[in-house]
């Protein structure tokens, strides 16, 4: 089946959408391939395009996260909160940010925070992990 768009503005968001999806597909290319800064540096050069592209910004996050820069993986994990209060995988990409910094309390406010966000039934997976997570930070004396 051939679908012909004849409204141009509707053709440019499929360009940018597909165009967004081929920098995704090669920024998760690059960090299978151990190439975390080329990677960033696509993943930064796409969401110049798209600033609100999530799955940028999560792997972006992400990227940071697992390079030890922690400052930046947590503003753009902030960033993700912002647009998506009550999203799981954010909080948690927050949550672990910010434990590793050694920020426990900030760590303790995001689960806080998010579970008064989150949707109890579609965020379960994660409320679950949060709820073993609090249990063991108690039982830490934390």
């Amino acid at each position: 089946m051939i679908i012909i768009i004849h409204d141009q503005q509707t053709q440019q968001g499929l360009v940018v959408a597909q165009k967004s999806e081929q920098h995704l597909y090669r920024a998760r290319q690059l960090i299978d391939a151990g190439n975390d800064e080329d990677a960033r540096m696509l993943l930064l050069e796409l969401l110049k395009q798209a600033p609100d592209n999530q799955a940028a910004l999560m792997m972006l996050g992400g990227s940071y996260f697992n390079a030890d820069r922690l400052q930046e993986a947590e503003m753009v994990f902030e960033r993700l909160i912002l647009m998506a209060p009550g999203q799981g995988n954010f909080s948690i990409a927050l949550f672990n940010t910010l434990w590793k910094q050694g920020r426990q309390d900030e760590a303790a406010e995001e689960i806080r925070r998010f579970m008064a966000a989150a949707d109890k039934v579609a965020e379960k997976e994660t409320i679950d992990q949060y709820v073993a997570i609090t249990r063991q930070m108690a039982g830490d004396g934390l």
